[in-house]
């Protein structure tokens, strides 16, 4: 099944507010991290600045978390990895209350005790992990869940091709295949693991090629491309919903920022970013759009204004938050 018009606006909407999201918060999260003398990118202080601790941007990589999220519906699960903000904003987790959480605010989804890689909102069922390969046993939960419930909700666990080799990722594959559980499992390949190129570390070109040993469909994506993803997640997501089990999508996309903000990326050849964005899969869709005349040049005006203004007021809502009350440090964790 194509996506219809709506769907496509959809997406691309979603895909403008992500990276712009994410390139807000390359530039606000280097605040107070870079003293004058330190050239920018060489070194700076992590626990500085109104956003403490690692950062992980998602910008290139929009496609998967759109193409696969315009499918759900609020009571479907998703599990996110340590780069998460693509999905939970295509999941549709509060844009402000997110923001908060990285600012360590009292407003944050986690009341500002989690920072980004720890994002949990029940009520659009989306979490993340910090840990490689943490996403696939949850979400195997949440299948079994909906399972044991009756309900035909799916559950999507999204992982790295690097957390591919880690022993959860066969052990949740096998367990999900063996109880046909309504999981979807969706491998962000972006040829790097940290800063370990894939060719270095697994054995096959696909790991959707592992899909066989588990006895489910194995769907390969070749480009970074959000109709692609919406088009290879349509009959897994279903055969989920009829009780058919799970599947494995595996999409190639691109890493345009380092694996974390501050990386120097001297393991990546000078030239390779360069040409990945000359492929850029946000233009590429607006002028698909465009022309097919499902966009005009108005709409798409529109659209960028409105995932703009998103951004900016929920960067305002974080920095106007208040900071969590010293007494509050031991609430909401267990002893």
């Amino acid at each position: 099944m194509q996506a219809d018009k709506a769907t496509l606006l959809w997406m691309y909407e979603k895909m403008v507010e992500i990276r712009h999201y994410e390139e807000t918060m390359a530039t606000v999260y280097l605040e107070g991290k870079l003293p004058p003398h330190i050239q920018k990118g060489l070194a700076f202080d992590i626990g500085s600045g109104p956003v403490p601790g690692e950062m992980h941007l998602s910008a290139g990589q929009e496609p998967v978390a759109v193409g696969i999220c315009a499918h759900l519906k609020q009571e479907d699960t998703v599990v996110g990895t340590h780069r998460p903000h693509h999905f939970a904003i295509a999941k549709g987790v509060s844009l402000n209350r997110m923001t908060a959480e990285m600012f360590g605010k009292a407003s944050g989804l986690g009341k500002g005790k989690g920072g980004h890689m720890h994002l949990f909102d029940p009520a659009h069922k989306f979490s993340c992990s910090g840990i490689i390969g943490a996403s696939l046993p949850p979400a195997c939960g949440a299948g079994l869940a909906a399972k044991k419930l009756g309900k035909d909700w799916v559950a999507v666990a999204f992982f790295g091709e690097g957390a591919a080799n880690q022993g959860a990722f066969h052990e949740s594959l096998n367990l999900a295949a063996l109880w046909k559980l309504p999981v979807i499992f969706v491998c962000e390949d972006n040829k790097w693991a940290i800063s370990v190129p894939k060719t270095s570390a697994t054995s096959i070109e696909w790991v959707a090629d592992r899909a066989a040993a588990y006895g489910m469909p194995g769907i390969k994506v070749a480009h970074n491309d959000a109709r692609e993803v919406y088009n290879a997640a349509t009959p897994a997501i279903a055969r989920a919903r009829r009780g058919e089990g799970p599947s494995l999508i595996e999409v190639k996309t691109d890493r345009y920022l380092g694996h974390f903000q501050g990386d120097p990326e001297t393991y990546r050849p000078k030239d390779e970013v360069p040409n990945l964005r000359k492929n850029d899969p946000i233009p590429k869709l607006a002028g698909e759009l465009k022309g097919q005349g499902l966009m005009s040049d108005a709409e798409e005006s529109a659209i960028v204004a409105r995932a703009r203004e998103r951004v900016a007021d929920a960067f305002a809502f974080a920095r106007k938050s208040h900071d969590p009350a010293p007494q509050d440090a031991l609430q909401d964790v267990f002893v």
